[in-house]
């Protein structure tokens, strides 16, 4: 690895670190009279593990994520928040943080399409639908285990490892949502990982699928690959997979 920033391997005591962001005490609190589990979840974990800042959480609600988005910003004296009902999310900000919720769910897809239909569900059912298992760890904001870090799929020694591979088989990963080839390749350049081969392999058998997102969203996926600190790590990629998405 090539980056210019040094993980914290041995970050257990996310308790302390959470206790920074004094706004994480009203959401443990708004957990507490909701009577919801609820977790941080993705990039902000990965991140803090990384020593990389970031200010996009992501809250992971076992219940319903909106009702609990509106209570805890009710909370913080927040009054526009917005709801994309379709997608089971809510959103707002506060101060120089981007806070996402989503109650716990898993998903379905259609063939011809990477919009899921939503259905309620458990915690881990929505934590293996995540892309990356780098991705899939979670820190409990719930009074009884604050802090606690929940690794369903190993996602803390993928980091240790410096590899990226997804928590299912990456077909199935792929065929769900096939922009999540790309997201793998950006991830490459952008933390200086490997990629697993089982990935690769994948996303050269899954590239047709690529064809039902959208050129915006490709694009995007590009031009993060060619903004990375290591943007040829994710054009070899690209070029050993068959090009995949890229016009």
């Amino acid at each position: 690895m090539t980056g210019n920033r040094k993980k914290n391997k041995d970050l257990t005591d996310f308790q302390s670190v959470l206790k920074k962001y004094p706004f994480i005490k009203t959401a443990e609190d708004t957990a507490e009279e909701k009577d919801y589990a609820v977790y941080i979840v993705g990039g902000f974990v990965r991140d803090l593990i990384l020593n990389r800042n970031g200010n996009e959480i992501d809250f992971l609600v076992v219940g319903d994520g909106e009702d609990y988005a509106k209570a805890f910003a009710a909370k913080l004296g927040i009054k526009k928040i917005d709801v994309f009902r379709n997608f089971g999310t809510a959103h707002f900000k506060y101060g120089d943080f981007d806070l996402e919720f989503v109650g716990a769910r898993k998903e379905s897809y259609r063939k011809e399409s990477r919009k899921p239909e939503i259905i309620a569900g458990t915690f881990e059912e929505d934590i293996s639908r995540r892309d990356f298992t780098i991705n899939t760890l979670a820190v409990s904001i719930n009074r009884k285990d604050f802090g606690t870090l929940k690794d369903e799929y190993n996602g803390l020694k993928d980091i240790r490892e410096e590899i990226i591979r997804t928590p299912l088989d990456p077909l199935k990963t792929f065929d769900d949502d096939p922009l999540r080839i790309l997201r793998a390749f950006r991830f490459a350049s952008q933390l200086g990982f490997r990629v697993d081969d089982l990935i690769l392999k994948s996303a050269g058998e899954m590239r047709e699928r690529l064809k039902i997102v959208s050129q915006e969203r490709i694009t995007d996926e590009f031009l993060k690959i060619l903004a990375s600190p290591q943007p040829s790590t994710g054009l070899k990629l690209l070029y050993n997979s068959g090009g995949t998405g890229i016009p």
